[in-house]
């Protein structure tokens, strides 16, 4: 493999990109701006981002992944093929060889869509892993172990609960439970509570710097702006951890009772390897102060939060391009 391979993330929250030998070279938000009038993408990311809800008639901010799946194939042909000009920009005709990471519910006509996009973009070679065992992979896992081990990956737009052995998924589950929702639920509580109508970056934000899901952890007061729902005037307010864990708890609880189902069907053998091993957490929505600690009380086994968890699957898809023949093992490759 050569140098400039890349792995990438296509979540439904951040474009995560690894070129192989420099390391993770595109973290953004998994938004675009495409021209109205022709069609082509004008920004990608923090930029696209910025536009959403204020761009004049002639752009248009698209979230061309929904739910965890790819809700738009042509702008993630075009934003991957952005990606590999970017990336490989000095070596004009080299194709490089892509390894992707996908929903585990993926149909099998997705799954040659995201193949067709990304050959149609420039790759010469492709290769699909599932998200949850690239997570594991970026997470430390030694995944072709005959021992098992549980992750759980909460992205943006789904969680992946996977039980992982012998290099591939034994029992699993995903759920549309991820950080969108928690974002929504917040909307919802401000709405309710305050009388005040916030957009999703300022949920987004609330959740990130004063959120907690368990009483042990600090309580913090943050002001959030929006509109006043009734005289539709800007005005501002407070929002508490604790509001934020009144709200976010029942979602919660409806994700570890996911979890526990996963337990439930798993072979004996494995589960007493995740009791010894403990459950390991990847995703943006690992980073909710206290997710663990309420994991690990509800179902009674160690749960863990994996060290940069935003990140772990496009390093696991970084780990494969260094190591073929995992990738061998654990992927689905294509080419033409």
């Amino acid at each position: 493999m050569a140098k400039g391979d890349l792995g990438i993330d296509l979540g439904t929250a951040s474009f995560i990109v690894y070129q192989r030998g420099k390391g993770i070279v595109v973290f953004e938000p998994s938004v675009v701006a495409i021209s109205n009038k022709t069609g082509e993408i004008v920004a990608i990311g923090e930029e696209a981002k910025k536009m959403i809800g204020k761009t004049p008639d002639y752009y248009k901010a698209v979230k061309p992944m929904k739910d965890g799946v790819i809700a738009d194939y042509k702008t993630i042909e075009a934003v991957i093929k952005r990606f590999i000009t970017i990336t490989v920009k000095k070596t004009l005709f080299f194709k490089p060889e892509l390894v992707i990471g996908i929903p585990t519910k993926i149909t099998s006509v997705e799954r040659r869509a995201v193949f067709e996009a990304a050959l149609n973009a420039g790759a010469r070679q492709v290769h699909v892993i599932s998200e949850p065992l690239a997570a594991a992979i970026g997470a430390g896992i030694e995944v072709m172990r005959s021992e098992g081990s549980m992750i759980v990956d909460i992205g943006g737009g789904t969680t992946d609960i996977a039980v992982i052995s012998l290099g591939g998924t034994v029992v699993g589950d995903s759920i549309k439970v991820a950080g969108d929702s928690l974002d929504e639920a917040i909307i919802r509580f401000v709405r309710k509570k305050h009388g005040l109508v916030i957009g999703d970056s300022t949920a987004e934000q609330a959740k990130i710097k004063i959120g907690k899901i368990h009483p042990s952890y600090e309580t913090y007061e943050m002001e959030i702006k929006g509109r006043d729902a009734v005289m539709g005037l800007p005005r501002t307010d407070k929002i508490t951890s604790d509001d934020i864990m009144e709200t976010l708890r029942p979602i919660v609880d409806g994700l570890i009772g996911r979890i526990k189902m996963v337990l439930e069907k798993t072979p004996p053998e494995l589960a007493a390897d995740i009791i010894s091993n403990g459950v390991v957490l990847t995703g943006g929505g690992a980073l909710l102060r206290g997710l663990d600690t309420v994991i690990s009380e509800e179902i009674g086994v160690k749960c863990m939060v994996a060290e940069d968890p935003i990140t772990c699957v496009a390093r696991g898809t970084g780990i494969l391009l260094d190591n073929p023949e995992l990738l061998k093992a654990v992927a689905t490759t294509y080419a033409r």
